[in-house]
């Protein structure tokens, strides 16, 4: 059975606010929640960028919910800083915290003042920091020198068993070069025969573990609201990788997705106030063969869409709430 999740905005929702809003989800009956891990949000209208590890602390703390984030070490987070907080919340909280590793966007990390590096160099890194994390969160004491530099690292406080570290992609390569180290996939869904390349992508490397997608949706009682919201909140959706990556301000995100229009964003957002098409749009996410599926409502107001799809959309599906869902 899969597991349909609440994905929280930090790009988009003040943090006492959005930890109001995964309570509210788990009282609805979402059975696992996941964040992004950002410095800055993709747009100037979104307004917000809290800090997940801090704010993740919290949403653990007070609900009983499978929590994780997606995340990019190597440039603005070193690898060791990084895993050192996974094993803390895997400590405090054993069994419901996982964290997927991605290459990055510039928009977070550019504010090192390192140079952005191309793509390849970054999934280099990548491959290394999941390397290093892995080892420290076995206990080891880790000295690398290569895209990144570690110097006698060690975790001191981390659970008996290590939090799955799962590999962030959107592409078919990046899944496949994932399968290496990966403990599992999470994506973003796609649309038609490409909802079913990542994943495959993946497995065919030789990928185990669970595969996960996040669903960006937007839902309103009007139709014609739910359009005017993902056009407001989520216009840079409609750019896409790898153009995305290296965009480095949300002012140059407003910038290149000005103008986009319904059909633009009707290719990067699942839009309609009609909730059957919801439910239809995540039973083919499931039946592509994903095993979790988390819910992003791109509307800054989440409390409606919450108790719309825990009302008729949750019950209909029938999800799990059992494991970490990535």
């Amino acid at each position: 059975m899969a597991i349909i999740g609440f994905h929280a905005s930090h790009e988009q929702i003040a943090p006492s606010a959005l930890l109001r809003h995964v309570q509210h989800a788990e009282r609805a009956g979402f059975g696992a929640a996941m964040c992004s891990d950002h410095l800055a949000p993709w747009s100037v209208r979104q307004g917000h960028s809290g800090h997940s590890w801090s704010w993740l602390g919290a949403a653990l703390a007070t609900t009983e919910l499978p929590f994780g984030v997606v995340t990019a070490p190597g440039q603005r987070a070193h690898p060791a800083v990084v895993a050192q907080a996974i094993g803390t919340l895997g400590e405090m909280f054993p069994g419901r915290f996982w964290a997927a590793l991605g290459s990055g966007e510039n928009v977070n990390e550019h504010v090192t003042g390192e140079p952005w590096p191309d793509k390849a160099a970054r999934e280099r890194r990548l491959a290394e920091s999941a390397d290093v994390m892995r080892r420290l969160l076995a206990g080891e004491q880790v000295t690398h020198a290569g895209e990144v530099v570690v110097d006698r690292a060690r975790v001191w406080s981390r659970p008996p068993e290590p939090p799955p570290l799962i590999g962030a992609a959107v592409s078919p390569a990046s899944a496949a070069s994932h399968a290496r180290w990966a403990d599992g996939l999470i994506t973003v869904a796609a649309s038609g025969p490409a909802l079913r390349d990542v994943p495959a992508a993946y497995r065919d490397a030789g990928g185990r573990g669970p595969v996960s997608a996040q669903l960006h949706l937007s839902w309103a009682p009007d139709e014609q609201e739910a359009i005017a919201l993902a056009l407001d909140q989520w216009a840079y959706g409609t750019l896409g990788a790898p153009e995305s990556w290296d965009v480095a301000q949300p002012e140059e995100f407003d910038r290149r997705s000005a103008g986009v229009d319904e059909a633009a964003i009707r290719r990067a957002v699942t839009v309609s106030s009609d909730l059957g098409v919801h439910e239809a749009r995540i039973a083919e996410i499931i039946d592509a063969g994903y095993d979790a599926v988390y819910l992003h409502h791109v509307g800054q107001q989440q409390a409606a869409f919450i108790d719309a799809f825990g009302e008729r959309v949750l019950p209909a599906l029938e999800p799990s709430s059992a494991g970490l869902g990535a």
